[in-house]
């Protein structure tokens, strides 16, 4: 069997990267100014760390991570014996990494041939979008890959993938009106004859509340392993990172559903917070599967744009 291949084998230069991380960290300045006016004084006690708790907490860090994170502060700063504000932010940045580092992890590709990836969200977290820079990303990469559109309610969601499709040169699966399960079968058997690396299925979007379309999403996460074995390989969550504690939900609804194996944030590029990433990984380190990785986050409608999830320039970003 071939080595698996990394979905970011196309990655960007170095300085695009870096172009990049600062469009990130402005993006994410509401917090990063937020927790940079904790570190503004000259003393560390008890009322910075009352200040950075509600920073935090402002951020959608959510209280476990929150207190997860001043206790590893309080312990660093007290094995340092650091007593500059700045040097403690520094400690707190490390603290953030240290956090965060189980979220990263690298999308790989080619165990399986097709590797099927399942592709969910609620409506508006930008799914077709991502799903078309991944696209991307994977052509660039050489792989062959096929979409299918699963989203069947929506005539604009098809429409939306087909425009991704005929940009990327990619072939797509598509069928008015007809029930998502079998597009997905019949995408899945077509990636398996065509002798295709990836089959993308693009799933409706929905509310985790609205049952009887959980329901379905399960339904066509067996039908696509009855059109493979072990399939899908992936299981992907787009979640909007405007939304907070609420993506937390999300998540933990989507994956008890389906039982997911990665994510994608999106739009962290004006009004969000951030701190939901670090939410996320504290829920991850009790979940029984471990931490779901965050394999790209994305700031914008530009290609470039959907980048891959690092922990340690994440953090750098989320506090300015």
């Amino acid at each position: 069997m071939a080595a698996p291949l990394v979905a970011n084998a196309a990655a960007p230069a170095p300085e695009a990267r870096g172009g990049w991380l600062g469009r990130l960290a402005q993006g994410l300045r509401k917090t990063g100014s937020s927790i940079a006016q904790v570190f503004t004084g000259t003393r560390i006690d008890d009322a910075l760390y009352e200040e950075l708790e509600s920073a935090l907490l402002m951020a959608d860090a959510g209280v476990a991570a929150t207190e997860h994170l001043l206790a590893d502060l309080k312990r660093r700063v007290k094995d340092t014996k650091a007593t500059d504000p700045a040097a403690v932010k520094q400690l707190l940045a490390a603290a953030v990494t240290e956090l965060l580092q189980p979220l990263e992890r690298e999308l790989r590709i080619g165990a399986a041939t097709p590797t099927v990836i399942m592709v969910t969200g609620v409506n508006g977290a930008g799914k077709t979008t991502s799903i078309g820079k991944l696209t991307r990303h994977l052509a660039e990469a050489d792989c062959k890959v096929l979409l299918a559109a699963a989203d069947t309610f929506r005539a604009a969601a098809r429409e939306q993938l087909a425009v991704w499709a005929d940009r990327n040169r990619v072939e797509i699966v598509s069928q008015e009106g007809g029930d998502p399960a079998a597009v997905s079968f019949d995408a899945v058997s077509a990636g398996r004859a065509r002798g295709c690396d990836v089959v993308i299925a693009d799933t409706a979007g929905r509310l985790p509340t609205q049952t009887h379309l959980m329901e379905e999403l399960k339904k066509i996460r067996r039908t696509i392993g009855k059109a493979q074995e072990g399939a899908p390989h992936e299981v992907l969550l787009v979640v909007d990172g405007n939304t907070g504690q609420n993506a937390l939900a999300q998540v933990k609804a989507f994956d008890a559903a389906l039982g997911l194996t990665g994510l994608i944030v999106t739009k962290l590029d004006g009004t969000a917070k951030g701190g939901v990433l670090a939410a996320i990984a504290r829920w991850g380190r009790e979940r029984a599967g471990g931490p779901v990785p965050v394999y790209f986050i994305g700031i914008g409608e530009k290609l470039e744009d959907l980048q891959t999830f690092k922990a340690q320039e994440f953090a750098q970003a989320l506090l300015g």
